[in-house]
This record gives structure tokens, C-alpha cells and sequence, in this order.
């Protein structure tokens, strides 16, 4: 037969040869981990879990299926649409529509109401039977319904509801002793800490899942500056809302509210309010049936890198006021539009998110001290918090078109624009007081900074660097005196519509005329 590579005697010589000299090794080449760097490991951390049986067994008890009845507004053109609209484009059907608009039109139709059921998740915070959930599951409810892991189904009424967190506290009618546990507020997850999420996902009754804290402090944006959510990747479904996430331990560390979902099921990242805000909003709600925040009235926004730039600050942090309402606590305390907020009774603000949170936790009718930064000086500015409305929205200015442009003669100014002074008719229309500064911006030059920024004609320019503008010269030398500061970022307030905003534009390449 023929052989290939080592004979059997070469080999053979060359293994003792080996085994003398230690000079040579015949052996198939291996990776020797010795050799190599060694990787990042760490001992299983005492007490991990081989199942969560035991800890779901022990919690199921005090969680609970949300039956929930409610009434919503329907109307008889709103139901007929999706029929309707298999016609569109058949010869007629247009005019057909337009004489069924205005028939209706002329006959005022009254809202018709139908019935809706929904289903969601909750569980036991007392003995008594109160029992927290979303404020989404029971919103417009007109009969609760609980459902108990022993298939006993209960009555319940609304305690009380914060749309603002989600969170809404029920409580069963039946008297009676039923099993509860409690939120965690000694120790603080980390990313990577199991946890457990117990609920009734599209309606299958008690069910468990679990995974880890993915991570924390997540904004969601909407309507709520109040919450920051922790992301779980244990599976939450619809249904799940409302109900519990456990730690190791069995305490509630978040109350499931919500899921990040391309195709409306789980795909991994669901969110939790946390266990310390819950703990607040829920004992507010049992207490007054509601949640009182504190209300300054201000518009306010996050103070960025470049306008930390244009005020001298070191670090980019504050709230910046846009806006203040009239007859709000911020105006009674003398606050003003371009104060930046640097902290609150000594607590630093980070961001506009979270003056918004700081100020939320303050009790209506409180006095407090708010640390500005005016002018470049620091000023503390005592302030008496009022409670805030349900739609704060409602007092502030609605909006509306800036007004035309076109009036009144402009002026060629610095940054690419041409200005004319506000008149009393602009001032009206725009929501500002009678005695305020400001130009109307007109045409804006096809290289002009401002373009980059969102400034169109008819905007109007209240100030640049906290001084107020009412002619072209005082821009220029609000400029001059930016730039004789030794900065190149210029910090302007805009008003579009009603509504104020800051900017900054870079001047430092701008030339001398």
C-alpha cells in the first residue's frame, strides 16, 4: 500500500528523538489558552436562579386579570367608510358623497355611544383589596371587572388616575383580606438583574415570563415629562399592561406599561414604570384620588453645548425659559423669558426634563428657590409653585399664523436678513405685550445661517443675546459685544406664531461691513 507523509519508523525516531532532546513535538496544532490573553469571566453569582417556579408560585396570588366596559362615541359616517370606500373612483360616487355630506351637514347627527371591552393586568398593594394598574385600562371605564388566580371574579371601582404616569389604583368592593405585595424601594436594579413579569396577555389569564433589565432611565416621549421607563426584555404582550415586574425577592420593581413593537407583539423591549415613582403616584391616588403637581407656567427647553457657548457657561446644563405664561407663578415671581434655570431649592437641573420632574414634586402653594442664571449673574428668585392644570396646555397661547411680512419697510441687517420693526398689529397677533422688542424678519439671503436653523420671513426676532432688539442697530451691537467677549455663537430668541424658541448661530466667520 502506498503510504503518504511519515513513515511509521521516521515518526517513531522522531517521537524519542523528541522525548531526549525536547527540541521537537510531533502533535496536531491546538489553541493553547495558556498562551493567549484570558478572557473576562466571573464565578455564577450565589443564589441564581435554576428556576423562578418558586418565586412565581409564592406572587401569583396578588396578581389579577382588568375586565374593563366602557362607552365610546361613534358616528353612523365613521362606521360606513371602510364600505364606502370599495366604490371610490366608479363613475357618480364623488357627487353621490358630496349631497350625502350635505344632507348631514344640515341634519346635526347626535353622537351615538357603543360599548367596548378591554383587558389588562394588576395586582394587590394592600390587604384591603387596592389593586394598581394603567390608567389606559381603565380609562373611561363604566364596569371593572377583576379576575383572581383562583377564577373568582370580583367587582371593583376607580380609587383614582394620573394620565400623566399611566397609573390608575382600583379596589374591589367584596370586604375581605386578599394577598398583596409590595414595591421594592431599598435597592437599586442594575442592567442585567433578572426580573419577572407576571399578567393576563390577550387574555390568557395568569401568565409568567422573564428576562433582565435591558437598561434604564428610557424616555418615550409623548405627553409625560414625568417618567423614566425601565426597558425589561422579559415578553410583554397586549393584556400585559398594567401588571407586575419582580425582582429575585418578589418585590415590584416596575408596573408594565408598554412595548416597542414593529408587528404588535413581543419582540423583546418593554417598558416598566419604575417602583419609586409608582410608589408616590399610588399613595397619592388612595389619599386624594389624584395627583397634585406643582406648576410654574413656563415653556422651557434644554440648554445645548452652543448655547452654553453664547452665555459663558462651563457645562451644558439648565432650562432655558422661552415663554412665560400670564398670570402664571413664574410671572407673579418676576422669571423671565431667557433665564436659565441652573437649579431648584439646591438640587441641579440637568435639562429641561428635569426642572419639569423637580418642579412636578413640589406641593401647590409651596415656596421655593429657583438659582437663575440673568444677564450673566447668577440670582435666586423665590417662587411660589401653583397646582397644575389638567391641560396645561389650555392656558398657554394657542398658536396661529405669524403675521404677513409684507408691511412696513425693512431693513438690510447682519446674518443674511432684512428686518422691519413689529408694529402693534404683529404684536397682537403674535401674543406679545404691547411694550415688547422684537423684528419681523423678512427676506433671508440664500446664504444666511439663519436658513439652517428653521428661520423663515415672518418669523420675528425678540432678542440676541438677552438684550432685546427693536431696530438693526441693536443687533449689530449685540454682535459686537458677543464677539468683544471673545465668543462666536450668538443666542437668539425667535418667536414663530406664539410660540418662542432659542437658537444659536455661529458669527465667528461673519465679516465686517
Amino acid at each position: 500500500m502506498k503510504s503518504f507523509g511519515i513513515s511509521k519508523q521516521a515518526l517513531a525516531a522522531a517521537i524519542a528523538g523528541a522525548g531526549l532532546t525536547g527540541a521537537l513535538v510531533y502533535a496536531p496544532q491546538t489553541f493553547q489558552q495558556a498562551d493567549a490573553k484570558q478572557p473576562i469571566t466571573i464565578q455564577a453569582p450565589k443564589g441564581a436562579p435554576m428556576s423562578f417556579a418558586d418565586l412565581i408560585e409564592e406572587v401569583s396570588p396578588a396578581v389579577v386579570s382588568v375586565n374593563v366596559v366602557s362607552e365610546r362615541e361613534v358616528s353612523n359616517m365613521g362606521n360606513m367608510e371602510e364600505f364606502f370606500e370599495r366604490f371610490r373612483g366608479l363613475p357618480g360616487f364623488d357627487d353621490y358623497m358630496r349631497d350625502r355630506e350635505n344632507e348631514e351637514g344640515e341634519q346635526e347627527e347626535e353622537p351615538r355611544t357603543r360599548e367596548a371591552r378591554s383587558l389588562g393586568s394588576g395586582f394587590f398593594i394592600s390587604d384591603e383589596g387596592f389593586i394598581v394598574t394603567n390608567n389606559h385600562v381603565v380609562q373611561d371605564a363604566t364596569e371593572i371587572e377583576v379576575v383572581l388566580e383562583d377564577g373568582r371574579e370580583l367587582e371593583a371601582e376607580l380609587v383614582g388616575t394620573d394620565p400623566q404616569t399611566d397609573l390608575a389604583v382600583i379596589k374591589v368592593t367584596d370586604p375581605g383580606t386578599y394577598p398583596y405585595v409590595e414595591f421594592e424601594s431599598d435597592t437599586r436594579l442594575r442592567r442585567g438583574d433578572w426580573v419577572v413579569a407576571l399578567g393576563n396577555p390577550f387574555g390568557l389569564g395568569g401568565t409568567a415570563t422573564a428576562g433582565i433589565l435591558s437598561a434604564d432611565g428610557r424616555e418615550l416621549g409623548g405627553d409625560s415629562p414625568y417618567t423614566d421607563f425601565l426597558q425589561i426584555d422579559a415578553a410583554i404582550n397586549r393584556g400585559n399592561s398594567g401588571g407586575p415586574t419582580f425582582d429575585l425577592q418578589g418585590r415590584v420593581v416596575g408596573v408594565n406599561t408598554a412595548i416597542f413593537s414593529p408587528t404588535g407583539g413581543s419582540v423583546g423591549i418593554g417598558f416598566a414604570i419604575p417602583a419609586e415613582l409608582a410608589i408616590e403616584v399610588t399613595n397619592a391616588l388612595i389619599k386624594d384620588g389624584k395627583v397634585s403637581r406643582g406648576w410654574l407656567g413656563v415653556t422651557i427647553q434644554d440648554v445645548t453645548r452652543d448655547m452654553a457657548e453664547a452665555q459663558g457657561l462651563k457645562e451644558a446644563k439648565g432650562a432655558i425659559i422661552a415663554d412665560v405664561n400670564d398670570e402664571s407663578p413664574a410671572r407673579k415671581a418676576g422669571l423671565q423669558r431667557g433665564d436659565v434655570i441652573l437649579s431648584v431649592n439646591g438640587r441641579d437641573a440637568t435639562d429641561a426634563t428635569s426642572v419639569t420632574r423637580m418642579v412636578g414634586g413640589l406641593m401647590a402653594g409651596s415656596k421655593n428657590k429657583f438659582t437663575v442664571l440673568r444677564d450673566g449673574e447668577r440670582q435666586e428668585i423665590n417662587v411660589t409653585v401653583g397646582e397644575r392644570p389638567v391641560d396645561p396646555s389650555e392656558l398657554a397661547p394657542s398658536g396661529s399664523n405669524s403675521p404677513d411680512s409684507s408691511g412696513g419697510e425693512a431693513e438690510e441687517g447682519p446674518l443674511g436678513v432684512s428686518l422691519r420693526p413689529l408694529d402693534s398689529a404683529a404684536r397682537k397677533a403674535m401674543g406679545l405685550d404691547d411694550d415688547e422688542a422684537g423684528l419681523i424678519i423678512g427676506d433671508l439671503e440664500s446664504d444666511s445661517p439663519l436658513r439652517e436653523l428653521g428661520i423663515r420671513p415672518g418669523m420675528a426676532l425678540l432678542s440676541a443675546a438677552n438684550m432685546p432688539v427693536s431696530s438693526v442697530d441693536d443687533l449689530e451691537k449685540a454682535i459686537a459685544d458677543v464677539k468683544a467677549k471673545g465668543r462666536d455663537k450668538l443666542l437668539l430668541a425667535v418667536r414663530n406664531g406664539q410660540r418662542t424658541m432659542f437658537v444659536t448661530t455661529d458669527i465667528g466667520e461673519q465679516s465686517e461691513d
